[in-house]
Order: C-alpha cells, then structure tokens, then sequence
C-alpha cells in the first residue's frame, strides 16, 4: 500500500500522538504533560505519514526564538516528535518527512530549524551540525566546597513555592536569554511544561522545591531542585538533583551553587543540562570529585543560509568567500560572501573564488559559536582556500559565552 505523507489534521491528534508513543518505546506521558503537549503542538505544523488508516510516523515543529550571537533572539523553528514506527523504518520515510518539513520551513520564511536528538547520528544527512553541548555533572559535596566571589554577602536567599513564584523567575529568564546563543525564549505555556511535577517524574525524590536569590527586594536568581534521601548504616545519604538554576550575576551564581552544596543530610548533587562553561567549574575545591561529563545538545540546520548567517553579528571582522555544500536543501548549494562584524552581517550570492569550503552541516557546527571552524578543518571537515581565510572566519565565527539549550523539546 502507498505511504500517505500530509498535514495533520486536528481531529486525528489522538492517532498521531499514540503513533510517536509507540516509536517511542510505548510508555506514555504523563497526564499533565500530555494536556501541555496538546495546547502546545500545532497540527498545522504537524506532519503524519499514514499506512491506510493507520499512523505510523509524525513530526513537528515550534515557532520558537533563539538567542544568537550579538544578543538577537531570532526566529528558528524547533523541530520536534519524530518518530517512525518499527514495523516501517528503513522505507524513506525518515527522508520523505524530513524533506516535507524543510521545504514548508523556507516556505514560511524560517530560516533556522533546530532539535535534540535522542540518537545523535541520524540527523547529520539531513543538514544538522551538533551546535551547542550540554554539561552534567555528579559531584561529592561531602568533599567539594564553593568559593564565594565578592558580593554574595549581599545575596539573600528563601524558600518559594514553585507554582506562586513562577512569573517573576520567567522575567528573569526572559532577561537573560540574549546574553548567550542557544537559549529559547519561551513561548507561552513553557513555562508550566518546564515545571508539571507529578509523582512519576520524581523517581523517589521529593516535589520540586524552589530558592529565590534576592538582592534589595529584587530578584536576581533561583534555583529548582528535588532532594532524594537514602540511609546507609553511617546515616543520612541524600542525594540533590538540580532541575534549573538562573542568576543575574557571578555572585548570586555562586550563593546558589553554595546553597546546593551545603542541604543538610546530602552529599551529592546531580546536575544535567548546564553550559559547559558553567563558571561553578572554577569555584569548586575539587573539580576532580565533580563527575563532570559533556554530550551534544542543540543540533542547528541553516534552512536558509543567507538568511541565517545575516541574522547574528561577529566577533570579529569577516569578510569571506564561502562554498557550501548541500545536497538535501540545494537552493543554499553555491558560494556566498559574508562580510560581517560586531555591529551586523551581510550574506548575499557570489561568484567570486571561493576561499573556505564546507557542508551546510558544518556552518550548522559552528553557527552559535561553541564549535570552532578551525576544530572542524582539523577533522578534514572545512578547507581552507585562501591563505588566512579560515584563521579570519573562525575567530568572526566565535562567542564569548558557549551556547547553551537549557531545555528539551
């Protein structure tokens, strides 16, 4: 029978859904997150693949915006729930989906996709460089001590309960978002996704807990957590798992790192998802003792490369000659002239020599900043044409802070 690929419609969300559930391994969301799903996937966005009556593969996108460097928070779509059922994998229809969603993407004038992937090696064919890693971390807090910075003094910090508080930490968050490429502003509704806490998602622990970080009746930071304990023969062993940590500042920062360390009857604390420049690394005693582990994260495709590369500033001057490679979305194959700088970019059609060489996949790579376009041609990845050519654009390519997704999708 003929696979049918189209736009989903809403009245079939259920069997789109329970498709990618079933791709998924068959365990299904919790209720609450499932409520939060459905006010936030738009079937319009939504792509289904139909064996007769039968749903068997999905995908779909978000309208987000994404901090770049220079501080834009620019349109990227991020591209979610992919999934193919096992009983049909290895027919194209992977390919079909993914060729569908990019064209609809440059249609609407979005010039960015962006994605987690749960195996990251499916996703390089179709144009996606691994743009940004995230950091995690176990550390020993009965033998790591925080150094306070100047200022915490000033910090003061108590308790909050997560729901009441959540509107002022969202403006905080929403106010650091451009101070580093990566992050999502968050759409209405992600905020409560980013918070649902119910029984099956605490795997022992405790309800989240939340810590407000004041300075003069300001915010300036918070911290989100569970607490799971254990009791060994010796006492107490209780376990910190840190959910989110935002703050204003070096100082808050560290009062709220230092604050993890020290919960009573704990001597670990489990962090996921943090930059991998996070500065708590230069603050403990020990980093030796903190288990400190790095994976990709935020996996970037430039659906429109003289669009993208126009939409973020560079560190440095640039005036470069680039040959791009891309064979899945060819109206980006060709050379482009970038000449850009601090204070913006342009990115316009050339045929001038070309003076670096590369794949749509390693711009994608390099895109926020967090991969160097020297690394890449040291795996053979980019090639310099032009004397100079590749020193110049990795240095322009570069940002001060790593890129960092502070949450799936």
């Amino acid at each position: 029978m003929t696979m049918e690929l189209r736009v989903l419609d809403p009245a079939e969300w259920d069997e789109w859904y329970g498709a990618l559930v079933v791709a998924f391994g068959g365990i299904p969301d919790d209720p609450e997150e499932l409520g939060w799903w459905r006010r936030l996937i738009d079937p319009e966005r939504s792509i289904a693949v139909w064996d007769g009556s039968t749903c068997v593969a999905a995908t779909s996108t978000f309208p987000f915006r994404l901090s770049v460097p220079g501080g834009a928070v620019v349109p990227a779509a991020g591209v979610t729930a992919v999934g193919v059922m096992g009983t049909h994998r290895r027919r194209g229809i992977l390919t079909s989906m993914m060729r569908r969603q990019l064209d609809d993407l440059r249609e609407r004038g979005e010039a960015l996709a962006v994605l987690t992937a749960s195996e990251p090696a499916i996703y390089g064919r179709f144009g996606y460089g691994i743009g940004s890693m995230s950091l995690s971390a176990e550390i020993d807090t009965a033998r790591v001590r925080i150094e306070l910075p100047p200022g915490a003094e000033e910090v003061s910090l108590r308790y909050a309960k997560v729901d009441e508080s959540l509107a002022r930490c969202e403006e905080l968050y929403a106010r650091l978002v451009p101070r580093r490429p990566g992050m999502l502003a968050r759409l209405p509704g992600w905020d409560r996704l980013n918070t649902i806490d119910p029984e099956s998602y605490r795997d022992g622990g405790s309800p989240l807990q939340c810590v407000l970080a004041e300075r003069d009746g300001e915010l300036v930071g918070y911290v989100r957590y569970r607490v799971a304990m254990e009791a060994e023969p010796a006492g107490a062993k209780g376990t910190v798992r840190l959910k989110d940590l935002e703050a204003e500042d070096p100082a808050v920062a560290a009062t709220l790192w230092r604050y993890l360390f020290e919960i009573d009857l704990t001597s670990t604390l489990t962090v996921r998802t943090r930059p991998v420049d996070d500065p708590f690394q230069h603050l403990v005693s020990d980093v030796r003792r903190c288990g400190i582990r790095l994976r990709d994260s935020l996996h970037v495709r430039l659906v429109e490369v003289g669009a993208a590369l126009e939409a973020r500033t560079y560190a440095a001057p640039v005036d470069v000659v680039v040959e791009v490679e891309d064979a899945f979305c060819p109206w980006n194959a060709g050379r482009w002239r970038l000449t850009g700088d601090t204070k913006g970019a342009t990115c316009v059609r050339t045929e001038e020599p070309a003076e670096l060489a590369l794949s749509v996949r390693e711009l994608g790579a390099a895109y926020l900043g967090g991969v160097t376009l020297a690394s890449l041609a040291g795996a053979g990845r980019v090639r310099e044409l032009r004397p100079g050519a590749l020193a110049e654009a990795s240095t322009a390519f570069g940002s001060e802070l790593a890129p960092w997704l502070p949450h799936g999708f």
